[in-house]
């Protein structure tokens, strides 16, 4: 292994230990429920799932929980009030 691939190593490490340097601003999960499984997406500070609880509430159990995965790895979610915290 090169030098320079053990710097960037090394920094990986520091920046991982350091998550309050991350906004997330858009991604893409497959979140398997109870019953089925759901696309969830998050972009821009706009939650978005294929289940029909969100369609009606605009937030839902999938939602709500990758937001408590998020915040409990100390990642923010870029334009909502989790960022700003």
């Amino acid at each position: 292994m090169d030098s320079a691939m053990i710097a960037k190593i090394s920094k990986a490490k520091e920046y991982a230990q350091e998550p309050e340097r991350m906004r997330f601003r858009r991604f893409e999960v497959n979140f398997q429920g109870r019953h089925e499984a759901y696309t969830v997406t998050f972009d821009n500070g706009s939650w978005s799932c294929g289940c029909d609880y969100f369609s009606q509430r605009r937030v839902c159990s999938h939602t709500m929980a990758l937001e408590r995965v998020l915040g409990q790895a100390g990642l923010a979610l870029e334009g909502t009030a989790t960022a700003n915290q």
